[in-house]
């Protein structure tokens, strides 16, 4: 599980029928600005961001309102519980879509020199 696409983990999206029939969605928290979402096996942070936003793209937005949570982009767990932005503005919008683009290549377990500069924009 992390950032990676569905083409990326074809065993994990192959699993996902076997998950309980009540998949956690995002839940409304009381500022209005943010929703929540808890994670599930299977998901990634592209896929989070494609049902959250509506494109995949932008799940940096996802990890960078949670870098506390995360120290991997390409390593979420189940049971973890991220903000998700609902209106970020569209200059962190652009800035998340283009770090994704543009990212480089990535290992497991390591945080990238590229996601580190992200967080730190």
């Amino acid at each position: 599980v992390g950032c990676a696409g569905p083409a990326e983990q074809p065993e994990e999206a192959a699993a996902a029928p076997e998950q309980p029939a009540a998949e956690a969605a995002p839940v409304e928290t009381s500022s209005g600005d943010m929703s929540s979402y808890e994670v599930n096996q299977g998901d990634s942070l592209w896929g989070i961001s494609d049902k959250s936003y509506g494109n995949a793209y932008k799940w940096p937005l996802i990890y960078k309102a949670n870098s506390d949570k995360i120290k991997d982009a390409d390593l979420i767990y189940p049971g973890q519980v991220f903000d998700i932005e609902s209106n970020p503005s569209d200059a962190d919008s652009a800035a998340a879509v283009n770090h994704a683009k543009t990212r480089g290549s990535w290992s497991i377990g390591v945080t990238e020199e590229s996601d580190t500069a992200y967080l730190a924009q």
